[in-house]
């Protein structure tokens, strides 16, 4: 457990807003992704741009993530762990726009109440998306209201829980008949993979070796 080495509870706004400005320091041709446990499998198609939010919400004895499960009737990704966010589209112009914007149409959270702190590295996906994610502070109260087309839930997971690498695993499947490696951090009822799992490891490996 490493949770000693950051500010408690996690409510340092410009301690978390200095690392991630180091951050923007990492090469932009060096993306990461789910590739990065499945070496030479890049994907070298173009890819669809994307933002998502990671939202740290400031609560007075902790700090947690807020997370949302799709509805399984979804094209892409039913019923999985994910953050608000969703594909670029012309009119945003950066991605902080389109994780605002999403964040409102999926979960009915104003953008008044979200303190945008900083960006992680851009992550590629299998599925053929580069997606940024956008780090951000919300401090309650607000209001939630999910779209109930997109949104089966809405649930928080405490950060320190998180950003502990005893919770990190490392697990596989078969895909289009390749063994294929993933990260998983699961929660109670709740398994947190695939691309979500990978970002909060990247926001784990950003804060731990700042």
């Amino acid at each position: 457990m490493i949770k000693h080495r950051y500010p408690t509870p996690f409510s340092d706004r410009e301690w978390l807003a200095e690392h991630l400005r180091q951050n923007n320091k990492t090469p932009i041709d060096a993306p990461r992704g789910d590739h990065d446990l499945n070496p030479g499998t890049r994907n070298t198609s173009p890819l669809t741009r994307a933002a998502v939010l990671i939202p740290l919400v400031i609560h007075v004895d902790r700090t947690s993530v807020l997370l949302t499960r799709r509805t399984k009737h979804l094209a892409k990704h039913p019923g999985q762990i994910s953050f608000p966010g969703g594909q670029m589209e012309d009119m945003d112009g950066t991605p902080e726009e389109t994780a605002l914007r999403e964040t409102e149409e999926e979960i009915g959270l104003h953008r008044r109440h979200i303190d945008i702190i900083g960006r992680l590295d851009n992550y590629e996906t299998r599925t053929g998306f580069r997606v940024t994610p956008i780090v951000a502070i919300l401090t309650p109260p607000f209001n939630l209201e999910p779209d109930s087309d997109e949104v089966a839930e809405t649930f928080e997971v405490p950060l320190a829980f998180l950003l502990d690498p005893v919770n990190h695993k490392r697990h596989s499947l078969i895909y289009e008949g390749n063994k294929r490696k993933f990260y998983a951090i699961p929660y109670n009822e709740y398994y947190i993979w695939g691309a979500t799992a990978g970002m909060l490891i990247n926001l784990y490996e950003l804060l731990e070796n700042s």
